[in-house]
């Protein structure tokens, strides 16, 4: 049985897919965790099971996309006959994975595939004020426009004027919910130099609406600034130190009067819009939580926070950096920032990683999930379709850092996995072009001789290696499944129903899922 979209799993059914993800993934580990830089090193193609080599070594980049990761081409018509594990590989990871189109299908998109607010115009959002759209990428502009109405609908159900954005970072998503929606928000943000440019934005912004006001020759209350705080938000501490680090910084309840705010379409005031209403079920402290993209354990973090804080009613929780998460195999992943000096240096105990949070996946035999596996599910798998699709020749620097990775080991067994930052425009270069660039990153002279027949046999091999990366990318949104299911079930089992709504278009906006979890008690 599959999962279908817009479908609501029952807490069975959520176990059930559980145990089938992590069954799956376990057969096909393989996959999963090897490293394409790796093909040529590891002879990648020849552990695949021969019946699969003989189908799949001549298909052409197209085919590539539409025979394996397009979950919706239809009719598929195949150059020979596949075998049966190979289809049943391909049905199962398409089945087991959540649905990753837009659950209103409003983010239809064109043929540049972009959502339809940027047909006219690529670069501007038409649902957005222009006043929101300063500063903030198209696509953060699509994100900010879907979450803040979401947080402003959640807000409306819970009676709740208060927010807390969490990893707020230049503030784009606090403003649209301070300014756009007229709520009163506090934003979290680690890094100073953010937070900085955030106030600046905000003041800009604020400005602009004098200037408005000045403009139309009439007089509003205009909305008041957001609240910044520069804090580490420490996934060992506890759901009250959290709400310390708010102290003094969110509203008193008697300051949430009514207010004008913007509206998120165009930048005239309203006197009329005023937040959500009040609701005497919302006590005073009460908020609700959100974070776009919060990295890593912060998106666990955030979530232990609701099921045990009281004053959280509500959370939106959309995750990425899935490689951060910390596990009880690698407490401490490579890239993740540590925590200021004075907080503890303790080993979080094993029900505080970042995977799994639920007790029912932790039970299941081979639920582990390794670095790779991780940092594969980050992958766009939207994108890759569309690059094969092109034929673009920016598929040719999986085969390039394959060979670079053969000659380097060779010279240097220790330099193996080396980390070479990314070489701009490598699709344009020829592998001895690209190598010599690449070899002066690990250290090794730049004229190390090349074997002209060993290059030109591997160049040969391009076709494999694309399809060889395809193969585990099928896996990428089934990792990302199993992540997630873990934090519904985390919810389910301490009494919180949930929704994972795929909010954003993925075409777009790779990380596109929300986690939406709601108190209904008093």
């Amino acid at each position: 049985m599959g999962v279908k979209p817009g479908q609501r799993l029952s807490s069975d059914e959520q176990k059930d897919l559980a145990q089938r993800l992590t069954a799956f993934l376990h057969q096909y580990r393989f996959l999963s965790e090897s490293y394409v830089i790796e093909f040529f090193t590891e002879d990648l193609w020849h552990q695949l099971p021969v019946s699969w080599q003989s189908v799949l070594q001549n298909l052409s980049y197209p085919q590539t996309a539409d025979l394996l990761l397009d979950t919706d081409y239809q009719p598929r018509r195949y150059p020979c006959v596949w075998p049966l594990s190979l289809l049943a590989f391909r049905a199962s990871a398409h089945a087991l994975t959540f649905p990753r189109h837009s659950w209103r299908g409003a983010g239809a998109t064109d043929a540049s595939a972009r959502p339809q607010e940027f047909r006219d115009n690529p670069h501007q959002s038409s649902l957005l004020a222009h006043i929101f759209r300063k500063h903030v990428k198209p696509k953060k502009q699509h994100e900010i426009r879907e979450l803040g109405a979401l947080v402003e609908q959640l807000c409306e159900q819970t009676g709740c004027k208060r927010v807390v954005d969490v990893g707020s970072g230049q503030g784009h998503l606090t403003r649209f919910l301070s300014f756009g929606c007229g709520l009163s928000v506090t934003a979290i943000e680690a890094d100073p130099t953010l937070v900085a440019t955030a106030t600046k934005f905000d003041g800009e912004l604020l400005l602009a609406l004098k200037k408005e006001e000045q403009k139309r020759k009439c007089s509003y209350e205009l909305p008041s600034s957001p609240r910044h705080v520069t804090g580490w938000v420490d996934p060992k501490a506890s759901w009250e130190v959290f709400v310390k680090q708010l102290e003094g910084h969110v509203i008193p309840a008697g300051h949430c009067k009514k207010r004008a705010r913007v509206s998120p379409c165009c930048a005239a005031l309203d006197s009329k819009s005023s937040g959500p209403p009040g609701d005497e079920s919302c006590d005073r402290s009460d908020f609700v939580l959100t974070g776009l993209h919060a990295c890593g354990d912060l998106s666990p973090t955030l979530l232990r926070h609701f099921v045990k804080c009281p004053h959280i009613r509500a959370i939106t929780s959309v995750a990425c950096c899935y490689m951060k998460l910390s596990t009880q195999e690698q407490p401490a992943p490579p890239g993740v920032v540590g925590p200021p000096p004075s907080t503890s240096d303790r080993d979080p105990p094993r029900s505080d990683f970042g995977y799994p949070m639920s007790e029912h996946v932790r039970a299941l035999p081979g639920h582990e999930l390794s670095y790779k596996a991780r940092e594969g599910a980050c992958h766009a798998v939207e994108h890759y379709i569309r690059r094969l699709r092109e034929e673009s020749a920016l598929l040719r620097t999986h085969s390039y850092r394959a060979m670079l990775e053969t000659f380097v080991t060779e010279a240097r067994p220790q330099l193996r996995r080396a980390g070479i930052q990314t070489v701009k425009k490598a699709h344009l270069l020829t592998f001895t072009e690209y190598a010599k660039l690449g070899l002066a990153r690990v250290g090794l002279p730049p004229s190390l001789p090349l074997d002209p027949g060993c290059v030109e046999r591997m160049l040969a091999q391009q076709g494999k290696v694309v399809v060889y990366f395809s193969l585990a990318l099928l896996l990428a949104p089934v990792v990302e499944t199993l992540v997630l299911l873990d934090r519904m079930i985390y919810l389910q089992e301490n009494g919180v129903d949930s929704q994972l709504l795929p909010l954003f278009d993925p075409d777009f906006s790779p990380r596109n899922f929300v986690l939406v979890g709601l108190k209904t008690g008093g």
